[in-house]
């Protein structure tokens, strides 16, 4: 039976959690730990193997380097510096950061010879996804982010809350930059099929402050990241089902930061999208039905998508 292997770049809060969520949860057998801070990654694998003799299954954790992560089936990219978010709320303020950092390794990947499958939570996520793809020139769809999977999460615990409804049983996203311009498609949104403004004619319960709801799912990142400054289980637990998927071929819809090429009338861009997700990463964009304030929302978010792009030209 072949051995699940999967890479962390990146050690901080979410890249441990990470480390931690594919551990607890079975996902891999066999963890490769790599981060610039020797002394943080050491104290980190250390920790995780403390957890692992307790685990109901065998998995294992080193510390490595770039060179090792060749023959990993999976890639989480978490590098990261949250402190630069702690002046102001705007992910893109990590740019400088994170494009540089990229850029300092995405070579090493290439050589160890990966050819698996990459899923990226660094901010600003869209971007830092797109050079990803660029630098290590895998096959279109299998470097992919995070993106707006996280605060789809959280629209669909509001939906519950509000509605009482499972979120199993709900249908919705949020769409768009993983940023402060995502929005979600009320027209798609749905419980066991039946369509949200169906329910809204017979239940009140379904007659919601919708922008209060869709603000609550963008802003609540920040809620978490106001108390501690950071954000962790949310976003691992995210990364760990997307490598899940991956790994077990499950061709399963979930929204993710993906390459457009022509879906939604775009391309060039990598923005959070609903996608079919199995082996090779992301296998199809899932196009909506969108209604035409939608679809003028949605290219809104790309066009300010490109306009942060534009400042990639400015960092050496």
């Amino acid at each position: 039976m072949k051995t699940r292997k999967i890479g962390i770049i990146g050690l901080g809060h979410v890249g441990a959690h990470v480390a931690y969520s594919l551990a607890v949860q079975g996902i891999a057998d066999q963890l490769v730990l790599v981060d610039q801070n020797a002394q943080k990654v050491k104290s980190e694998c250390q920790d995780l193997r403390d957890s692992a003799a307790y685990l109901p299954h065998r998995v294992t954790m080193d510390v490595g380097d770039f060179s090792d992560l060749g023959d990993c089936d999976v890639l989480v990219n978490s590098t990261g510096k949250i402190d630069i978010l702690r002046a102001n709320h705007d992910r893109l303020d990590e740019m400088d950061f994170t494009i540089r950092a990229v850029r300092s390794y995405v070579d090493k990947i290439r050589a160890s010879g990966f050819q698996g499958v990459v899923v990226n939570i660094t901010n600003p996520c869209d971007i830092v996804t797109r050079e990803l793809a660029l630098g290590l020139g895998l096959p279109k769809g299998r470097v992919f982010g995070t993106g707006t999977g996280l605060d789809t999460s959280r629209l669909l615990s509001a939906l519950a809350r509000q509605t009482g409804i499972d979120h199993k049983s709900i249908t919705a996203y949020m769409m768009g930059e993983h940023g402060n311009a995502q929005f979600a498609p009320w027209s798609c949104v749905s419980f066991r099929g039946k369509p949200l403004d169906d329910w809204a004619k017979t239940d009140q319960r379904f007659r919601f402050d919708r922008e209060a709801l869709q603000k609550e799912s963008i802003d609540g990142g920040w809620v978490t990241f106001a108390g501690k400054f950071c954000t962790e289980y949310g976003i691992a637990t995210t990364a760990a089902r997307m490598v899940s998927i991956v790994l077990h071929d499950e061709k399963a819809v979930m929204p993710a930061s993906a390459e457009l090429d022509g879906e939604y009338g775009e391309r060039g861009l990598f923005v959070g999208v609903p996608c079919v997700i199995g082996r090779d990463g992301v296998e199809q964009v899932v196009e909506l039905p969108l209604t035409a304030e939608e679809k003028a929302k949605f290219h809104d978010c790309c066009e300010g998508v490109r306009r942060n792009m534009e400042h990639l030209k400015d960092i050496p």
